[in-house]
């Protein structure tokens, strides 16, 4: 397969896409200089679990798969180096970190999944990862990518559900992830949705419909992935009002204690499958 990058450019029939629309996160937020670290720190912590969810379908070296929201391209080009005979599109509305040389059979693809589109049965894998929530549209992008999947194809979705901010043991965290959840929901996002996606994957006709959860640590010291995030969104809580620069300074000083623990949140993976077509009808192979 031709080796190329895509921005915006409309392929096997899909309309083009459309880069008006910004996610929930924003992309100031996309061009601030510790948005790769953010990314990597993401890879670090759930790239294991997110690989073994995926290995535990019946994945085959054919399959076509999409990569919503694809950051710095793990999972993409994980699922390129597992389905050499298939396509894997890694689609994100900020592609400066996508390499799309890293294999023959991967499309680097500009696009804002709010509004683009594709054809009817176009995958056998689609995987989203801490993207939906953001995203106003979420359910209605659900909706969609159901019906992206070829027979027999499968949706995951994973996402964080937020723990109560009040019930840390850690009156700082309290303060901290009440502001960080505040600032989210301004946005748009719903860092709770990630409870209702079983159900709603199941309401769009997919079936044998499963899911897990893992739990993230805030502490643990190099296991953290919180360093990053914080030194990102931490600034505009404080512009803002919601925090002060005390909390602030005093949260990365609790993240170098060896004795900081903290669960703040919960990323909940689900999937579902498309039903295979009856034997007397068409294929969309």
């Amino acid at each position: 397969m031709r080796q190329h990058q895509e921005t915006g450019e409309a392929m096997d029939g899909d309309q083009p896409a459309l880069t008006n629309h910004r996610y929930g996160t924003g992309r100031s937020d996309k061009n601030a200089s510790h948005e790769r670290n953010r990314l990597d720190s993401i890879q670090r912590n759930v790239d294991s679990h997110t690989i073994s969810i995926i290995r535990g379908l019946p994945i085959t070296s054919s399959w076509h798969c999409l990569e919503l929201g694809a950051g710095a391209g793990s999972i993409a080009y994980w699922l390129a180096d597992r389905c050499p005979d298939g396509r894997v599109v890694a689609a994100d509305i900020d592609v400066r970190h996508l390499d799309a040389s890293r294999a023959s059979n991967l499309v680097v693809q500009e696009a804002d999944i709010s509004h683009r589109d594709y054809a009817p049965g176009s995958f056998d894998l689609i995987h989203a990862r801490y993207l939906l929530c953001h995203l106003l549209t979420r359910d209605e992008i659900v909706a969609r990518a159901a019906q992206w999947l070829a027979p027999g194809g499968w949706l995951v979705i994973e996402d964080p559900y937020q723990l109560p901010a009040s019930t840390s043991p850690f009156p700082l965290v309290q303060r901290l992830m009440a502001a960080y959840e505040r600032k989210y929901n301004e946005r748009g996002a719903d860092l709770t949705w990630a409870r209702t996606v079983p159900a709603l994957l199941a309401r769009h006709g997919l079936r044998d419909v499963g899911f897990s959860g893992k739990p993230g640590c805030m502490g643990c010291l190099d296991k953290d992935r919180w360093f990053p995030l914080i030194n990102q969104v931490g600034p505009s809580l404080v512009a803002d009002g919601l925090i002060t620069e005390r909390d602030l300074s005093q949260f990365f000083e609790l993240l170098n204690d060896p004795t900081f623990v903290d669960i703040p949140q919960i990323t909940i993976s689900t999937w579902g499958r498309r039903p295979p077509e009856d034997p007397g009808s068409p294929s969309l192979a």
